[in-house]
């Protein structure tokens, strides 16, 4: 049994990798990517975003993943959930449910009915997701966790800021790891949580676009992962720690360029604050699992849980987690300190309809240290 999990982990960073592969793939090919672009309507339309874009490059990694994970964990059937609805309409209108079939031939035919008869653009993708790629890494070999794979759900992002990844400026990430626009936010996001309370157990973040490569056409990607449950947490990112660390004074929160203007001026208030703003939901939380930032906060209910689960096991596994910001506020007017409700990634906001019922409703607050939390909800509190 405590095999399973590490299994899961080590296919979980390979898939994601593959992952990886196919959006480095898909901006690669100019004449691929004017193809994958399409319109979200309806129901699966996140409001947030005037121009939010479905990519058949998100379908793709969704469905590779969901085929990939099956096929080695058929006890994660139907457990398996994404951000993207697998029905796809090429350019004759013909609507096309797209799936990783079992043999590469059948895969590329049914990519070429949806890529309007484009055999080349078919085969290339095709290529990258039946490819046998294994990440090896040790310490996720040895992981010993008594969880059965068959008590946990996943939920995918495949590709988290999908419009830093479509509009695709290809500003190189800074030294310091900070990126506040650009292809280095577009990250894989892969949770794990448990079906039976909801808590986020093990994450994988694949960021296909870290670096520019050695001749500063392609990219270089990087993974990072966590695992937080009973008394196991694990986290491939260490943080360099001083021997002996500087008093810091000055509290940096990151937001939202499109946060609302009563929680900028409420939050500038904080005295030694410095407000920091950057693009895609994963790549903010990203930031504060680094540590380049203290904390982030978001007001609005514009991400769900397929945006929060995998970076929220990381910060499990460093202490840290993410909260609930509308409860934490409620908790603290109630003279209720130190009480953080953390995200669960189970149930359903029944009342609601298509991705509204996966929202992360009340707003989060990502951190490391839940000593920030107070500080951060007693300057809102009221403001909103």
């Amino acid at each position: 049994m405590a095999s399973g999990m590490a299994e899961l982990l080590q296919l979980l960073l390979s898939v994601a990798e593959k992952a990886a592969n196919v959006a480095r793939v898909c901006r690669q090919e100019a004449a691929l990517f004017e193809l994958l672009v399409q319109e979200k309507t309806g129901a699966d339309k996140n409001k947030k975003f005037v121009q939010d874009f479905k990519t058949l490059a998100d379908v793709l990694i969704q469905e590779m993943i969901r085929h990939d994970v099956c096929a080695q964990f058929p006890e994660l059937t139907g457990f398996i959930q994404g951000e993207e609805s697998n029905k796809f309409e090429n350019g004759l209108g013909d609507s096309i449910t797209v799936t990783v079939c079992a043999q590469e031939e059948d895969t590329t035919a049914l990519l070429a009915k949806v890529l309007d008869g484009d055999q080349n653009a078919a085969s290339v993708l095709t290529k990258v997701i039946h490819q046998d790629l294994q990440i090896k890494d040790e310490t996720a070999e040895s992981l010993q966790l008594s969880i059965n794979p068959a008590d946990v759900g996943i939920w995918i992002d495949p590709i988290d800021g999908t419009s830093q990844y479509i509009e695709g400026k290809e500003e190189e990430e800074p030294d310091e790891g900070f990126c506040p626009f650009g292809l280095p936010c577009a990250l894989v996001l892969i949770g794990v949580y448990l079906r039976s309370t909801g808590q986020p157990v093990m994450g994988v973040i694949n960021q296909p676009f870290n670096r520019k490569d050695s001749t500063g056409k392609g990219w270089k990607g990087q993974h990072l992962w966590g695992v937080s449950y009973g008394d196991v947490n694990i986290c491939s990112f260490k943080h360099r720690r001083p021997s002996c660390p500087p008093k810091k004074e000055e509290l940096s929160v990151l937001l939202s360029s499109s946060e609302r203007p009563a929680v900028k001026d409420a939050l500038a208030a904080i005295p030694n604050v410095s407000l920091m703003y950057a693009s895609g939901a994963g790549y903010k939380i990203l930031c504060v699992v680094q540590g380049l930032v203290d904390v982030y906060v978001l007001s609005e209910g514009s991400t769900f849980r397929w945006d929060s689960c995998a970076p929220h096991a990381l910060l499990r596994a460093l202490g840290g987690g993410i909260a609930d910001l509308s409860e934490c506020m409620h908790a603290h007017v109630h003279g209720n300190k130190g009480h953080t409700a953390e995200l669960t990634y189970h149930q359903p906001h029944t009342e609601s309809q298509g991705v509204d019922r996966w929202a992360n409703r009340g707003g989060i607050i990502a951190y490391l240290d839940s000593s920030i939390i107070d500080k951060v909800v007693a300057a809102i509190a009221g403001k909103i």
